[in-house]
């Protein structure tokens, strides 16, 4: 069975920091890139980091760079995001997700398993 489990999320307000945990089970466990996107009300959902974890790499959206930070615990399945100086256009329900591949990849339609997400609402 795969699953995908976030915690974390929460209301704080604007300058605080977060930090997400989401922790892999079933196939979603064997997948080569873990990563986190997010989903605001009307809005499409968009890539925010990744890491794969045999190439040893991360990768982020441009714009969070430097705010965000991903990292993880390969023997654990799991990864986290720690948010720091969150703004109230981060408000949104972050979602993990797994996949196979090594490349880059930013499409949310390219990963294959999700979790049901968490979220993380920024007052100002």
């Amino acid at each position: 069975q795969v699953q995908l489990v976030e915690s974390g999320g929460g209301f704080v307000q604007a300058g605080d920091s977060l930090r997400l945990s989401c922790v892999a089970s079933g196939r979603a466990a064997t997948w080569n890139t873990m990563g986190w996107f997010r989903q605001a009300p009307g809005k499409w959902r968009e890539f925010v980091a990744a890491i794969s974890w045999t190439g040893g790499y991360t990768y982020y959206k441009y714009s969070i760079k430097g705010r965000f930070t991903i990292s993880g615990d390969n023997a654990n399945h799991t990864i986290y995001l720690d948010m720091l100086s969150l703004k109230p256009e981060d408000t949104a329900v972050y979602h993990c997700a797994a996949r196979d591949g090594v490349e880059y990849e930013m499409d949310p339609s390219k990963f294959t398993d999700w979790g049901q997400g968490t979220q993380v609402t920024v007052s100002s």
